[in-house]
Parts: C-alpha cells; sequence; structure tokens
C-alpha cells in the first residue's frame, strides 16, 4: 500500500510541472537551457528546410503522420530482416523471417512493443538501438503530436473563426516532434537512464561474459550472460509507454529491474508522462475546469483498478489451488506484480515484473478491462485521443436524452461527427472478437498451451493487447508463427492509427462550424455529472459488450478453482 500510495503521489507531483512545461513546449514558448536545445534543433530544421516549418493544414498534417510512419516501418523491417549482414552483431545473431520481422516493425512502429521473439537472443546490438530503440523515442511523441493538434482544433485560438474545416491550420507535424523529442524525451530518458545504470542495469557494447554453471557434470556447463545498451532502452520504453523489454521475460529479470529503486523508479516511470500530458491540456485549451474533468476521470478509474487488482490477488490467495508466487519475480510480493500489472495496462507500456499468464485469474480480468478501456491514462497521446472520442460520445448521448442540441465547446456535434465515432466504437470489437474467433475456430493455428477457460483468456488477451497497442501478453501462447503474426500485425494497425487520426479529423470537423455562446441552456460538459456520465459510458461500451468473453474465459476459470 505505502508503495501504491508513493507512486501515484509521485506521478502527480511530478506530473503537474512537467505538463505545463510540456504545454511551453509544443506552444513554441521559450523554455529552459534554451540556448542548449535550440542548438540541438537547428541542424533537424535546416535538414527539413524552412518550407516544410510553415502551418500545415489538417491533410497536409496528416500526410506527414502516414509517410513518416511509412518510411520508419520500412527501414526496421529492413534491419530486422538483414541484422546478420549489419555491423554490432557481437553475439552473432541470425536474420528474422520475414513475417516475424513485418510484426517486429509494426509492432514498435504502433508504440506497443508486442514481442513474439524471445529477447535479446534474436536481436543484435544495432537492431536493438536503432529499430527497437529509435521507435520507442519516435512513436510516443508521434502520438503525443497527434493529440496536441486535436486540441488546437478543438480550442482553436481563433475562438470566432468561421474558415472552412480544410483550411483551418492544426500546426506543423515536424516541429511537433523535433520540440517535445530535444526538450522533453531526450533529457529525461537520460535522467532515467543513468539512474537505472546506476542500479546495476547494463550499459555497455560488449558482448557480455561466460560463467560457469553449478552443474559441472552437464555436457554444457557454461553459459553466455547477455549484457548491452539494457539502462538507456529500460528508460525510454518505461517513459514512452512502450513496454518490451530487453530480455524476453522483460523487467522480471533481475539484470532488467536489479533493485527496489530500480523497480519503483520503472512502476512510476509507467505513468508520469500520461499524467502530465493531462496537466497539459489546460495551458493548451484556456480551460482548467476541462482538465479537472479529464483528470477525475481517469485517476478515479485508475485508483478503482489498482485496488480491484489488489484485491484480486488477495482473494486468490485463498484459494486451493496452489501459489500466487509461481510466474512472479521472487523479489517482489504479488500485491507489487498486481500493482505493476495495472499500471502498465492503465497506459499503453505493456512491460512486465512477472508474468500476467501467471496472474490470478480476476487479477488478469482487470488487466483485459484496463486495455479494452484503453483510456484511464492510457498511451502518449493515444490515451487523451480516445478520451475524447468518450467524451464526444457522451455529450452526443446526454443531449438527446435531456433534449438538447450535443455540443462541444460551442459547436455541433451532428451526423458526421457521429458516423465516425460509430467507426471508432465499432472498430474495436470487429477487430478483437473476429480474430478471437477465427483462432479458436481454428486450434491448431493458435499453439495454445492451455485448455478450457485460460486458453479462451490466453487468445483474447493478444488480440485485446494489441488492439489497444500495449503489448503485454500471456505468455504461454505459442505466438511466433505465421498466423499470429500476421493477424497481431492487423489488428495493431487497427488499433494505432484510426484511434489517432480520425479524432483529429472529428475536431477539424467542429472546428469548422460557427461556434455558438454557451448560455446557460447548453450542456456542461466540465461538471460532476458529465464526469459520471461519461464513466457509465465507458463502463457500457468497453465491459458489457465484451462481457460473454470475459465471462467465459477469467470469470469461469476464477469459479473453476474454487470448485
Amino acid at each position: 500500500m505505502f508503495e501504491t500510495l508513493l507512486v501515484y503521489a509521485s506521478a502527480l507531483l511530478l506530473g503537474w510541472p512537467l505538463g505545463l512545461y510540456m504545454a511551453r513546449v509544443m506552444s513554441g514558448q521559450r523554455t529552459w537551457c534554451e540556448g542548449v536545445f535550440g542548438c540541438l534543433e537547428k541542424p533537424l530544421y535546416a535538414l527539413l528546410g524552412r518550407q516544410q516549418l510553415a502551418p500545415m493544414r489538417l491533410a497536409h498534417y496528416l500526410s506527414a503522420f502516414v509517410v513518416s510512419n511509412a518510411v520508419l516501418g520500412s527501414v526496421a523491417f529492413l534491419v530486422f530482416a538483414f541484422q546478420a549482414d549489419l555491423p554490432l552483431n557481437p553475439n552473432g545473431v541470425p536474420n528474422m523471417s520475414w513475417d516475424l520481422a513485418l510484426h517486429t516493425a509494426i509492432s514498435f512502429l504502433t508504440n506497443t512493443n508486442q514481442q513474439h521473439y524471445s529477447g535479446q537472443a534474436q536481436l543484435s546490438y544495432l537492431a536493438q538501438m536503432t529499430a527497437v530503440v529509435g521507435l520507442q523515442f519516435i512513436t510516443p511523441i508521434m502520438g503525443l503530436a497527434m493529440v496536441v493538434a486535436t486540441l488546437r482544433a478543438l480550442c482553436p485560438a481563433d475562438a470566432d473563426a468561421t474558415s472552412a474545416g480544410q483550411a483551418r491550420v492544426v500546426g506543423n507535424f515536424w516541429v511537433d516532434l523535433i520540440r517535445p523529442a530535444v526538450r522533453v524525451f531526450l533529457p529525461l530518458s537520460i535522467v532515467v537512464g543513468l539512474v537505472l545504470a546506476s542500479q546495476g542495469v547494463p550499459a555497455t557494447l560488449e558482448g557480455g561474459p561466460v560463467a560457469q554453471t553449478l552443474d559441472s557434470s552437464a555436457q554444457v556447463n557454461t553459459q553466455k550472460i547477455p549484457l548491452g545498451p539494457v539502462a538507456p532502452m529500460v528508460a525510454i520504453k518505461q517513459l514512452g509507454t512502450n513496454g518490451g523489454g530487453w530480455y524476453g521475460p522483460n523487467s522480471a529479470v533481475a539484470l532488467e529491474n536489479p533493485t527496489p529503486l530500480s523497480n519503483l523508479v520503472q512502476t512510476l516511470s509507467l505513468i508520469l508522462l500520461p499524467v502530465a500530458v493531462v496537466f497539459m491540456v489546460s495551458p493548451l485549451t484556456g480551460r482548467r475546469r476541462f482538465t479537472a474533468l479529464v483528470l477525475g476521470v481517469m485517476l478515479s478509474m485508475s485508483l478503482v483498478s489498482t485496488l480491484a487488482s489488489s484485491l484480486a490477488e488477495g482473494i486468490s490467495s485463498a484459494l486451493p489451488a496452489g501459489s500466487l508466487m509461481e510466474g512472479k519475480e521472487q523479489r517482489f510480493t504479488p500485491q507489487a506484480t498486481a500493482l505493476w500489472s495495472s499500471l502498465t495496462t492503465q497506459t499503453s507500456n505493456g512491460s512486465v515484473n512477472g508474468m500476467h499468464d501467471s496472474l490470478a485469474p480476476l487479477t488478469g480480468l482487470v488487466a483485459m478491462a484496463n486495455m479494452l478501456i484503453n483510456s484511464i491514462w492510457g498511451g502518449i497521446g493515444c490515451g487523451l485521443a480516445q478520451f475524447l472520442v468518450y467524451l464526444l460520445l457522451a455529450v452526443f448521448l446526454s443531449g438527446l436524452m435531456t433534449g438538447r442540441t450535443p455540443e462541444l465547446f460551442g459547436r455541433k456535434i451532428e451526423a458526421t461527427e457521429v458516423r465516425w465515432l460509430g467507426l471508432l466504437v465499432l472498430l474495436q470489437p470487429i477487430a478483437v472478437l473476429g480474430f478471437t474467433a477465427v483462432a479458436m475456430a481454428v486450434p491448431e493455428w493458435t499453439g495454445n498451451s492451455n485448455p478450457s477457460f485460460h486458453g479462451l483468456s490466453q487468445v483474447f488477451y493478444e488480440y485485446t493487447s494489441a488492439f489497444a497497442n500495449n503489448g503485454s501478453g500471456f505468455e504461454g501462447l505459442g505466438d511466433a508463427t505465421v498466423w499470429w503474426n500476421l493477424s497481431a500485425s492487423a489488428v495493431l494497425l487497427l488499433g494505432r492509427y484510426p484511434a489517432l487520426m480520425l479524432p483529429l479529423v472529428i475536431a477539424a470537423s467542429l472546428a469548422a462550424k460557427r461556434p455558438s455562446p454557451e448560455g446557460d441552456g447548453a450542456l456542461r460538459v466540465e461538471s460532476l455529472t458529465m464526469g459520471l456520465t461519461l464513466i457509465a459510458i465507458i463502463v457500457i461500451l468497453t465491459l458489457l459488450q465484451f462481457m460473454p468473453v470475459l465471462v467465459l474465459g477469467p470469470v469461469a476459470e476464477h469459479f473453476s478453482l474454487i470448485q
């Protein structure tokens, strides 16, 4: 309980000033160390050229986002597919198969880090430092840029402007990438990386020593200890809501997470920037009460989720079926693993300090619910974008129920916006349930290690994690196959790009409309009533529609352990 309170208190106390600072960065205002940051940014701006730094309209902003992702994904695929022939491969790691290279490239491109490969054993140092860490650094910033552009459209500085939506500028994509990269992510990653290195997390380019095993009579009595530049990778994987890990078992490995302090720092890093993004909203939009609404709803759901995870582990500890320590790092208690599992699925991080496949069934249920909601904190940018989708739906439905015209910030929500919102709501069950049904119908494709209830949970968790761009998994699943690589890749793409692009399109559509005064008859968005309504709609849309599979999976498994 002390660690839980410490993590939440630290996240709020650090996230507040960090969010205000991020707002200044994204607004183009001067910040501390302006001279140093300016020197780092100038070569990047010069490389792009002055023409590319002009304010962009919606179509130009979206095209820059799509094209840059396509280029980065292609380069990452080539690095993974041909890493054996590239330098910085002291361990002689072979090339990835085409389907595994494709899935890995898409996974890191979508800020998911879903790993169908076995950690450091299948990646060279070059692949880790460029295609992995490079994308871990860039992709969360892309999510941040997209949601900031969405906020600019929803709450434009020229609130009385009535220009067409196609002509309204939403910022410059390249500037929105470079400024937070240099002024936020780089210094934070350096600080966290140094702290982790001081705790013993490896930070070297050497191949690693060879150790003598205790069993000298064995045919192979030596073991190569894998090292590498682990600390920088772990820093950005946690801060950037990336997840993944240098080692296959992730932060459950002592080299990746050696001490209680490193565990605390990594746990805090899970939610630090997502919390800061919430505090960033107020100075960007000029609406303090709106920030209070977002923070109140997200924090309430987060506390309920974390408490439910801890209670689920406590309830399951009284069951006669085995020990709760199976699959968990022995240095940490089940509650510490439950806290991590809750926070890592409340965000789109997906890193672990214990195996989620070994969580108590009800704890696994909480993790699935967090990912289905995907906006308790969510990924950097993605979580707030998904929250705005829920908010627009809540405003629309509340307007219908009260007989008022649904409006958000003085602009009417009409048929065009509702169609886009409907598409976003339907996309999740179609993708997740559709692929789950196919995988369960053809069991020889799944490589499932468990029958019955837990087997269903494994398959459903995999696709839920992919769509939420989370990346964690029930690792009893044999997922390094052509079926899983290709099907999960499709779900990864469906969960990332519509969720970032369509809210911006909707916001631009609203921005093109003439604003009306927010009088006494207007629906009050920034209120306790709307907050409770919003939570109810989130629960209905993201949990009740998945209730059958949740009952057949983790709930049924829990009751089977009671018998």
